[in-house]
């Protein structure tokens, strides 16, 4: 693999393990395209962290860490082994850059990364570590660290940036068919903004985007976005998905670096 991806995937609800809708089967046949892999470091926002962290557990635990879903996601695991040498190399990364960065070699793998990863690389055969983002990271510093991780591209290390499109679980309505509009609009303002490459604007989203405050009470999850942005380089963006589930969760997910 001369160049491995960058993906920004929207995990949605915990469920998206067990009801993979349009997005799961996408990922899987994505996934056919990453032999050669490496390893694969995911960003989820389900790891939050005074300063950068960067995972190094040679075997992580999967960790169900959300209550009041069916019993049958709390039986699922994802057995991927860690991979410290290459997660040590983003450690360096990331510290050359000027972003303070420590290790914990005892951190599993959060929903945010075994979920997606349940569907893009079921044999989970492929390594995986984490990297965390700090409590106080801005939407500029989320691409920076993208930047600052997106050499590790050339060493066959897959980039998963999990996040999701839109995050506002006070209005979340589970199992409803019927979509809030202004997901549907903020949702289609950022593919505008992330198909034309404009990483100002999207850097801005708080105050260019139609609903940002609405879709994104809080940012933790729109973040990973920015993080997938510094880390592609020059390649284009594709849709993977823009289904809208539960009201208000756009599916919305991108890939960057593989053939059309």
């Amino acid at each position: 693999m001369p160049q491995a991806p960058v993906f920004f995937i929207s995990h949605g609800a915990p469920t998206f393990a067990i009801e993979p809708g349009q997005l799961g089967p996408r990922l899987q046949a994505l996934g056919r395209q990453l032999a050669g892999a490496q390893a694969v470091l995911v960003v989820s926002p389900h790891w939050q962290t005074r300063d950068v962290q960067v995972m190094t557990t040679a075997q992580p635990d999967t960790v169900h860490d959300f209550g009041g879903f069916p019993a049958e996601l709390y039986t699922l695991r994802y057995p991927a082994s860690g991979q410290p040498d290459v997660a040590l190399a983003a450690a360096r990364l990331l510290s050359d850059t000027g972003f303070a960065t420590t290790l914990d070699d005892q951190r599993g793998l959060d929903h945010g990364a075994w979920v997606p990863l349940s569907h893009l690389l079921p044999d989970a055969k492929v390594p995986v570590f984490q990297v965390s983002m700090p409590h106080t990271l801005s939407t500029a510093q989320a691409w920076q660290l993208g930047q600052a991780l997106s050499p590790l591209r050339a060493q066959g290390v897959v980039i998963v940036a999990s996040g999701s499109m839109t995050h506002n679980l006070y209005e979340f309505r589970p199992g409803s068919t019927r979509t809030e509009p202004y997901v549907s609009e903020f949702a289609a303002w950022v593919r505008a903004a992330v198909l034309a490459n404009s990483i100002d604007a999207l850097i801005h989203y708080r105050e260019l985007a139609p609903h940002a405050q609405r879709a994104h009470p809080t940012e933790e999850h729109f973040l990973p976005l920015l993080v997938a942005l510094g880390a592609k380089g020059d390649d284009a963006a594709q849709v993977i998905d823009d289904a809208i589930t539960h009201a208000v969760l756009s599916m919305e997910s991108y890939v960057w670096g593989l053939p059309a």
